[in-house]
């Protein structure tokens, strides 16, 4: 019963991870950065590439990644006590069993694509309703449309751009907007569509990616 008792709880640490990937994935989160993520948090093994600033950018799914530190430090409590515990044969087999089926019932209505567009609004509406824009990370804020991107380029030495400004470059219907143009460590804020752009310029970008690409090829 006792091997029998870990195998269960293997089962609910396994599906408590599949029940928060589909959270984190109703905020937003590619879902298999979001599965690494969560392994990482509930088995406290500390990652800490770029990605894990998508979690610790993010109010909710800092919310979310506090539960899973702490769910992941009991269940290395209860996978260690079973174990010390199997000459007893002291386990709730079955109530762990239970508690092992509701998980994945809850799992299999989460995975549902209809309570994943469901969680996606209230995730949206929750962030509108009670946080303010700097709480945010710029992909939640700025980030609308599938196509919207926050882009980087790079003006060469031989660029047809240089000596134009960006509203020479770029048509007012066009859906793209100049940031700020990085020139040394200057940041051109002011006046920055009007400002006559230089080789070794960035100009940092914020519109449709694919119209983005299409003005500044070979730039």
């Amino acid at each position: 019963m006792g091997i029998l008792f870990i195998f269960i709880y293997l089962f609910i640490v396994f599906t408590v991870i599949e029940i928060n990937t589909s959270i984190f994935v109703a905020t937003g989160l590619d879902r298999k950065i979001a599965r690494f993520q969560v392994i990482s948090m509930l088995t406290g093994t500390g990652f800490t590439t770029g990605e894990s600033e998508l979690i610790i950018d993010h109010p909710v799914r800092r919310r979310l990644g506090a539960f899973l530190i702490l769910f992941g430090a009991f269940s290395l409590a209860v996978i260690i006590s079973a174990i010390s515990n199997l000459l007893t044969d002291n386990f709730y087999t079955v109530e762990i069993a239970y508690i092992a089926g509701g998980l994945l019932v809850l799992l299999f209505v989460l995975r549902a694509p209809f309570v994943q567009t469901m969680m996606a609004k209230k995730m949206k509406s929750e962030l509108k309703e009670n946080y303010e824009l700097a709480d945010l990370p710029i992909s939640d804020v700025l980030l609308m449309d599938e196509d919207d991107e926050v882009r980087e380029i790079a003006i060469k030495e031989d660029s047809r751009f240089a000596e134009r400004t960006f509203d020479e470059i770029v048509d007012k219907k066009d859906d793209v907007m100049l940031l700020f143009i990085k020139r040394g460590e200057i940041n051109i804020r002011n006046k920055a569509y009007d400002t006559k752009l230089e080789p070794g310029d960035k100009l940092v970008l914020y519109g449709n990616n694919p119209r983005i690409e299409e003005i500044f090829e070979n730039a």
